[in-house]
């Protein structure tokens, strides 16, 4: 397992952009994927996106269909860090926001992650 740290939530205005960041500790961080996950007040936690590396360049990325387009993941591998990018942000993007790491290859299921961050909140006005 990885331990995770989330930064960067806070509150914007709609249409505004946050950069969320996830530092993780451990020697072998290039070997997850990384995803990020969202959760808002009575509702499930639902996947937001995801990111893969097969090396070199070969960064994969995974977007669930009401984000694209708005928002970017990415990766460092040499930082240890992974990064979303959120612009255009709307109310309904409202959510604490969690970071999670898991070994094998891409997923969008929550249960297939066994390292999670803390979580950010992140907050819209309209």
């Amino acid at each position: 397992q990885v331990q995770l740290v989330e930064s960067g939530g806070g509150l914007v205005q709609a249409g505004g952009s946050l950069r969320l960041s996830c530092a993780a500790s451990g020697r072998t961080f290039s070997s997850y994927a990384m995803g990020w996950f969202r959760q808002a007040p009575g509702k499930e936690r639902e996947f937001v996106a995801a990111i893969t590396w097969r090396g070199g360049s070969a960064y994969f990325a995974y977007y669930t269909d009401s984000v694209k387009g708005r928002f970017t993941i990415s990766r460092d591998n040499a930082k240890n860090t992974v990064y979303l990018q959120m612009n255009s942000l709307k109310p309904e993007d409202t959510a604490v926001y969690y970071c999670a790491a898991y070994i094998g290859g891409y997923s969008a299921r929550p249960s297939d992650f066994d390292s999670w961050g803390q979580g950010t909140q992140v907050t819209v006005s309209s």
